[in-house]
């Protein structure tokens, strides 16, 4: 049996996280339109292969680097090891096919501060069609893909992650932090993980398997306490950027 996510929508999740806290480094992976990190304060990096903003991305970042390309592409530059970048807060929500997320999570732990947070969106789906890896066939509404695959996953291969599944709308927000980025576990895995897990549905894997792995922690409680889950990995609020219009 399925269980829905029926918290607070996760785009006003994010916007008031970002409204509260303040990171030193944020990125997300599948931003399109840009609205969801338009809210941040920190330093920003952006990635998407097709971007189509029409808003004030920039806001009052202090920096924005925007990536027109794909995360495999992105992570293949370099620019987080040149640049000496230790990630915050990330967020995850780009192709929603799990080999492609299960990548973007190891790139993206290994860049992180151990004391950061890594969000990775889609996790939890409400109905089997949403699953479908078939890209030419896609459901009309929400398509999860198949990246539910992650929980399990990081569940078996890094026990020592601790994965908080928040039930925001409309398809969960999986956080994991403990990120240890020296480790690599996964990537010395991901030959076994994907010849275990390529040819694995969510019908064969077992709805009710899957469910009763996890619970679903409540995104409101996470807000009321001030989003403690993210503090450790945010910075001193007065550090965040005050812009000033100068005028000639």
């Amino acid at each position: 049996m399925f269980k829905r996510a029926t918290g607070l929508k996760y785009h006003r999740f994010l916007r008031r996280l970002h409204g509260r806290l303040l990171f030193d480094w944020y990125m997300e992976i599948g931003c399109r339109l840009g609205d969801s990190f338009a809210p941040v304060r920190g330093r920003t990096i952006a990635v998407d292969p097709f971007f189509r903003a029409n808003m004030n991305i920039i806001g009052t970042k202090p920096v924005l680097h925007v990536f027109q390309t794909t995360s495999d592409d992105f992570f293949a530059t370099g620019f987080l090891e040149r640049n000496d970048i230790r990630l915050g807060l990330s967020f995850l929500d780009g192709m929603h096919l799990y080999e492609y997320l299960l990548r973007d999570f190891i790139n993206t732990e290994a860049a992180s501060d151990p004391n950061g947070v890594i969000m990775l969106h889609d996790c939890v789906p409400f109905g089997m069609g949403m699953t479908t890896r078939d890209l030419d066939n896609l459901p009309k509404g929400a398509w999860t893909g198949d990246v539910w695959k992650l929980i399990p996953i990081l569940q078996r291969w890094r026990p020592d992650l601790t994965l908080t599944v928040l039930d925001c709308q409309p398809t969960g927000l999986v956080c994991v932090s403990n990120l240890s980025p020296g480790n690599r576990r996964l990537a010395d895995a991901h030959d076994d993980i994907r010849a275990e897990f390529d040819a694995v549905d969510l019908a064969g894997y077992g709805v009710e398997r899957f469910f009763q792995s996890f619970e679903l922690a409540d995104a409101g409680a996470c807000e009321d306490s001030g989003f403690g889950l993210f503090r450790a990995a945010s910075i001193d609020p007065s550090l965040a950027l005050t812009p000033v219009k100068v005028t000639p």
